[in-house]
């Protein structure tokens, strides 16, 4: 994570040095972009490297396609925005298909056969 996070901030930095503001922002907007990085960024990470641990890296992608849907959500129950089709239709795809993709495999594990040191070990004398 540190390294894409680097990668961005490299990629990110001539963008915003040529959108660098004129004057100086307002103490609550440079307050609020504070905690936005802190709370927000800082937080989402912790949790996101916590669910990776959990569930693995594969099973942890699917987060990014559940968030735009909350945010669709969101935005209707929030900003009363129009809850549309179209919105509807994606929704009911977003959740399906992470359903789809998080579900158990189906394929049970065999237990591996122990080696023969091991059995050899554990016989009684």
């Amino acid at each position: 994570m540190a390294l894409s996070l680097a990668l961005c901030a490299i990629f990110y930095v001539p963008i915003a040095a040529a959108q660098w503001p004129s004057t100086m922002p307002s103490p609550n907007v440079l307050a609020s972009v504070a905690i936005l990085a802190v709370v927000c960024t800082a937080a989402a990470l912790l949790v996101f490297a916590a669910l990776i641990d959990e569930i693995g890296p594969v099973r942890a992608t699917i987060i990014t396609y559940i968030n735009p849907a909350v945010a669709a959500v969101l935005g209707v129950l929030v900003l009363h925005e129009t809850f549309t089709l179209s919105m509807g239709i994606g929704l009911a795809l977003v959740i399906a298909g992470s359903a789809l993709a998080t579900r158990p495999s189906g394929r049970v594990q065999q237990p591996t056969a122990a080696a023969p040191e091991a059995a050899l070990s554990s016989a009684p004398d």
